[in-house]
């Protein structure tokens, strides 16, 4: 069918569909979804004392890294311990993570996502072993359950502010601070302090994207208004639940 086209043509058009081939392949949303659920169903079957030991053994509590069980920074972001949200929470996200994959390809949506995850999660552990330390925070903090996606759901977020219209970007980006710090003020536990940084952790990625002149590339379609409307009401159930 495109045998009669120029050279030039026919190469631009290969090059095309393989680009749009590649995006639309989306491995990381789909080995992501994929771990989640089979982690999800096996958390599931297994027993009381199993998933206990299962939250314990993956949480990145300030007692697991003091141990150097540094594995948990990865492992804790493919455990949910509430099997009731996963149903609602791991479609969401497939959602997000989809649109992020697609606007800013696959290695910068797995890098948002661990620095939000990574980042907060020893941000906050840094904040706990200092108030454990000083008599400020109870002990028991340090091996409390850690585990979930919300971290770097929040980073994910946070750095769709590249795609907002240039005229609306600081008043949504003041509008989730505010929403974030109320949920600070609220709730007064360290995962919420947790929520708070990995948002400001993507939407810092997001503004370096904007100073490097991106943000044109990365322009919103009428279609992305569906992931972003999912993305939104799963950052509204982390930072207010």
């Amino acid at each position: 069918m495109t045998s009669g086209l120029p050279a030039s043509i026919r190469t631009g058009l290969a090059v095309a569909v393989g680009e749009l081939r590649r995006r639309h392949w989306l491995p990381v949303t789909i080995g992501y979804v994929v771990a989640l659920v089979v982690v999800a169903v096996i958390y599931a079957r297994v027993g009381g004392d199993v998933q206990a030991r299962i939250l314990a053994d993956t949480s990145t509590n300030l007692d697991n890294l003091r141990h150097g069980r540094i594995a948990t920074l990865v492992s804790s972001a493919f455990v949910i311990g509430d099997t009731d949200s996963t149903i609602t929470n791991v479609p969401l996200a497939a959602c997000l993570v989809a649109l992020v994959e697609l606007r800013f390809g696959a290695l910068r949506a797995v890098w948002t996502f661990l620095a939000g995850h990574i980042g907060a999660t020893l941000l906050v552990a840094v904040g706990l072993w200092v108030g454990i330390g000083m008599g400020w925070l109870p002990g028991s903090l340090g091996d409390s359950e850690d585990v979930g996606i919300s971290y770097g759901v929040m980073a994910l977020f946070g750095s769709l502010i590249v795609v907002v219209p240039r005229g609306r970007r600081i008043a949504w980006g003041l509008v989730w601070l505010v929403i974030a710090v109320q949920g600070v003020v609220d709730d007064r536990d360290f995962t919420s302090v947790g929520h708070l940084l990995a948002y400001l952790i993507g939407t810092g990625i997001g503004a370096l994207m904007i100073v490097r002149g991106r943000a044109a590339a990365y322009r919103l379609g009428w279609f992305d208004l569906v992931p972003v409307v999912a993305g939104a009401a799963l950052a509204v159930s982390f930072l207010l639940n």
